[in-house]
Formats: C-alpha cells, structure tokens, sequence
C-alpha cells in the first residue's frame, strides 16, 4: 500500500465534521498507519440561507466547493449526506461506498406540542422541505408551513426562540449529535417517506484513483448501498430535485426488499403513493418499477405542473 496519508473534504457544519470523523475512524479501523486529515469547506448552500434552496440551485449547493477541491488535488475523498448528493454525479467523481444506514426516519421536534394532532390551525411548523410539507399539508392543510434553513444547531435555536411551533428534521442528524432527547416523536417511514438516502452517508472520490477506491471499497454497506441505490433510481427517473415533493425508501429484510414511494404537489392537495417488492438483487429493477408505477398512477402530470 503506498497511501500515507488521506484529506476528507467536509462542510463546516458540526454534523457535517461528526460525520467526516466518522469516516476517518472507519478508515483508521481498517489502516491504522494511514494519518488521516479532515478539512472543512464552506458551501454555497451554507452560505445562501436567507433562500429556498428550490429558487437557488438545490442540494447541489452542499457539494459543489468539496467537488471543486478533489479536482484541486487539495482533498482525496468527500463525506455527505446522501441525501444531499444530486443524482447525476460528473464523470470526473465516483460513489465509492455508502456506509450502514443510520435512522431514516423524519423527527418531529417542538418545546409545546407532541404531535401534528395536538396543534391548532395555523401553528407554523418549520421546514424548507419540499417532501416533508407537502406530506404535512395532506393530512395536516390547516397547519402552516414556514422555511427554516441553517445547521441543525441554528434551525433548534430559531425553534426555542419561539419563532415555530415545531420544526422537522432528519432523525439521523440529532442522534449523531446526542441531541435525540430532542425529539418529541419519530415519524415512522409509513407517515412520512424519508428523503432518498435520508441516513445514510456516502464517500466521493476522483474516478481513476484505483488504489483509493479499493480501500474505501471496504466501507461500503451492501445492504444499505442496494436501499439508497433503488432509492435514487425512483429520484432520477422523477427528474427529482429539492423542487420536487418526493420522497422514496427501501428496507431489506433477509432478502426481501421493500420500496415505497410518493410524489405530491407542494400544497398536498395530490398525492399518489406506490409500493413494490422483490427478492434485493433486483434492487435496480425494483427502482424501476416502482418510478413507472407512480408514473402510470399520474406523477408526471403532478411534476410538469410545478
């Protein structure tokens, strides 16, 4: 092995750094002699937080600056949020590995209230997602929907300085923080639909590097790569993006696989859900199928609409 040393690329955010250690004690576990250096990148998305990331180019915004510094030569490999990465990765980056899931699940988090049902009308819930309040909106329409952009630490304050009832996050965020005592209630993937990856994290590097990707290969979760995999299958074929309300989520159990998803318009009024199953080394077909399920059920005509 001639690799010495290894830079993650990471935003700055905290939860962005837990994770970047994550995956540097993940590789410390599996080459110890390895010095391994993690440095931080501010992100247009990290930046920009005074807008939708609909109106402002989507979640691309988070990766663009750690792409920008594998090409650079300045970092080896990046940590994100799979749910984060867009779906067509440029042909000078590779998907190595995605790591073993954490909790996929939407947390419902408020300092007055203990669910959806225990809120009057016109309570204002906190999110700027898309999937998330669309899927609010068709159970819950008398409830109000306001933005809430920033890190995990920020978007907790704004809720404790009383400016929304309750405020969505992803579950997996606070728990790797240890802010789970946080969390009211879990929304459990049969209410909400998680975001495609929501919990999983995935490591990017420059396409050619060989010796690289072999040692991250290692990192790679099987069962958690075919679930996210399937997952942005449906995302792709929907032209997903963070300007369209949908969400999917596959679960394998022994070798069953499992895939659910929705597509809806922003204010809930439609919303059409689909599910499918099969044996997992059909995760790619399953993908498939379910993307035209929801097609031939009338997702386009919700899409083209937006």
């Amino acid at each position: 092995m001639t690799i010495k040393n290894i830079t993650i690329a990471s935003r700055e955010s905290p939860l962005a750094m837990w994770q970047a250690e994550y995956i540097k004690s993940k590789i410390k576990q599996l080459y110890p002699d390895i010095k391994i250096n993690i440095k931080g990148f501010k992100t247009q998305g990290d930046i920009l937080l005074n807008q939708s990331l609909a109106t402002i180019g989507g979640k691309g915004l988070f990766i663009k600056e750690l792409e920008q510094a594998l090409l650079a030569k300045k970092a080896d490999l990046a940590v994100h949020s799979m749910k984060d990465l867009p779906m067509d990765i440029p042909d000078d980056f590779k998907l190595i590995a995605i790591t073993k899931r954490g909790d996929p699940r939407d947390a419902f988090i408020s300092n007055d209230f203990d669910s959806f049902d225990d809120m009057p009308k016109g309570t204002i819930i906190g999110t700027s997602s898309l999937r998330r309040q669309s899927q609010i909106k068709a159970t819950y329409p008398y409830l109000s929907i306001e933005p809430l952009r920033g890190n995990l630490q920020t978007r907790l304050k704004k809720l404790d300085e009383d400016k929304y009832g309750a405020i969505i996050l992803a579950a997996a965020g606070l728990i790797r923080l240890g802010l789970e005592n946080r969390i009211k209630k879990y929304l459990e993937t049969e209410i909400s639909i998680p975001a495609v990856g929501q919990g999983a994290l995935g490591i990017e590097v420059l396409a050619g590097n060989e010796e690289l990707n072999k040692m991250l290969l290692e990192l790679n979760d099987d069962d958690t790569s075919r679930c996210v995999l399937a997952e942005r299958v449906v995302s792709r074929s929907l032209a997903g993006s963070c300007t369209a309300p949908l969400g999917a989520y596959a679960s394998i159990s022994n070798n069953d696989f499992i895939i659910k998803g929705f597509v809806a318009s922003p204010d809930g009024a439609q919303i059409i859900y689909a599910e499918t199953k099969g044996d997992k080394s059909d995760f790619y077909k399953l993908g498939e199928t379910l993307s035209q399920i929801l097609i031939d059920k009338g997702a386009r005509d919700i899409l083209s609409s937006l």
